[in-house]
């Protein structure tokens, strides 16, 4: 009587198969995963980061203000305010897709991804990346419109393309220390001065400055994000700028992109009496400091990501007010 043939044992190279949308995490057929929730998109959408959006605008609003004429235009603030939050939202978004297909959350250690837990198909997360920057585009369309600066819209495109290759494409720049590169100049300098300049037409040195100093925050925020991430980082092959610099010399430079601001600050203290009130911001700064340059665990770095984000949201708040009144 012949023997039965046994079921093929062949080995299969997790590597081969690493950042395959079936399995995206690394996750093993079989499991039962359950389904994403309202909660877990919203929580995709990372609303710790929306101050990034929202702090330049107010300070580009700021700025606005001194412009004697034509002055500034509400219109025009919430719809630069619209692109802002959209970009943050959709490049939330498209990392949380990338960084799934390509298995890096596989090595996570913070709160879980839609596409990396499995909770979402890629494709969906995928799409949910285009709607917001779809989104963003039309906001800024009509803000082109309104102020006929129709070269915006080649600033715009740049902005959606660089945005979605931070991390997605073959070669991310995100991926070779090059993020925070990025959030300055689209989150810092962009964003504060184009909401400046489609108000009044010119971008004075105020805006300049205070796109410079919201900029470093948006490092900052940015920094602390990678510190927490750094081993699992290595692992996944994602070479951001705190594992070139390694843990010790990453938490220094987290330092000085959160208080660069405040040096920065000190211009804006010589002319203008409310500026000065801005100082009070260092009460959620300096605890955000102390937390990265002594924490041990990724749960601190995570209460530090979120002092800095408040950090950056009071103040463009608070500078954005003190230039307007």
């Amino acid at each position: 009587m012949a023997k039965p043939k046994r079921p093929s044992q062949r080995r299969i190279d997790p590597a081969r198969t690493k950042g395959r949308s079936g399995h995206p995490a690394g996750r093993k057929p079989g499991v039962v995963v359950r389904k994403a929730t309202a909660r877990d998109w919203i929580g995709g959408a990372r609303l710790r980061t929306l101050p990034l959006a929202i702090a330049p605008v107010l300070l580009g609003t700021g700025s606005a203000f001194l412009v004697s004429s034509p002055g500034w235009h509400w219109v025009r603030a919430l719809l630069a305010l619209a692109v802002a939050l959209a970009l943050q939202i959709g490049v939330n978004y498209a990392n949380d897709y990338s960084d799934g297909v390509r298995g890096t959350d596989k090595y996570r250690v913070g709160p879980s991804r839609l596409t990396g837990s499995g909770a979402a198909k890629p494709k969906t997360v995928r799409t949910v990346a285009f709607v917001f920057f779809g989104l963003g585009a039309v906001a800024g369309l009509i803000l082109v419109i309104l102020t006929q600066l129709w070269w915006l819209l080649i600033v715009g495109a740049v902005a959606i393309v660089a945005a979605y290759f931070y991390t997605g494409g073959k070669k991310p720049y995100g991926y070779y220390g090059l993020g925070e590169v990025f959030v300055f100049v689209f989150f810092g300098l962009v964003a504060t001065a184009g909401t400046t300049y489609t108000q009044v037409g010119t971008v004075n040195v105020e805006s300049w400055l205070s796109g410079v100093a919201i900029g470093f925050l948006a490092c900052a925020v940015l920094m602390v994000n990678n510190i927490r991430d750094i081993q699992q980082d290595k692992l996944a092959g994602k070479r951001t700028l705190a594992v070139l610099l390694g843990d010790r010399a990453s938490r220094i430079m987290f330092a000085v992109f959160a208080l660069l601001p405040f040096v920065i600050l000190i211009f804006f203290v010589l002319f203008y009496p409310l500026a000065p009130l801005v100082y009070f911001v260092l009460l959620a700064a300096i605890p955000a400091v102390i937390i990265t340059l002594t924490a041990k665990t990724p749960p601190e770095l995570i209460i530090a990501l979120q002092l800095t984000s408040l950090t950056a949201l009071l103040y463009g708040a608070g500078l954005g007010a003190a230039l307007a009144f």
